[in-house]
């Protein structure tokens, strides 16, 4: 469990089988073999699974680049996130956003707001007759 802990907390950090060993206080070969008996994966595939996760939600709720969605959950390779995410999701992380509304479309402005910077700068409108 403090493996798993660590690996949900700390996805975004360049986290081996080693590190997570450490967490739980067992070699990497003990830790590999329990960690599968108790959650039906290899620990390396359940924290690829939290970043995949993460850059879902990312891909959903803002506008940043896939490279730096793929920099900020932990991965270092565009070109494997991208097929590892095509592989969890069906398709590509590109597809994925396009699915959903951009980020820009979810901000919510105020009324009153949009009509305060709406207007023009320098209004010249029955200025002109003067």
């Amino acid at each position: 469990m403090r493996a798993r802990d660590v690996a949900d907390a700390r996805y975004a950090e360049p986290l081996t089988v080693d590190d997570l060993a450490a967490a739980a206080c067992l070699s990497r070969a003990h830790f590999s073999r329990e960690f599968r008996r108790a959650f039906g994966e290899s620990p390396y595939s359940y924290l690829l699974t939290r970043r995949l996760e993460r850059a879902a939600t990312l891909l959903r709720g803002t506008d940043y680049t896939v490279a730096d969605i793929c920099m900020s959950v932990g991965l270092s390779s565009v070109g494997s996130f991208t097929t590892s995410f095509t592989r969890a999701y069906g398709v590509s992380p590109t597809q994925y956003r396009a699915a959903f509304p951009s980020a820009a479309s979810l901000a919510r402005i105020p009324l009153c707001v949009l009509k305060a910077y709406g207007r023009p700068v320098n209004s010249t409108i029955g200025e002109d007759a003067r």
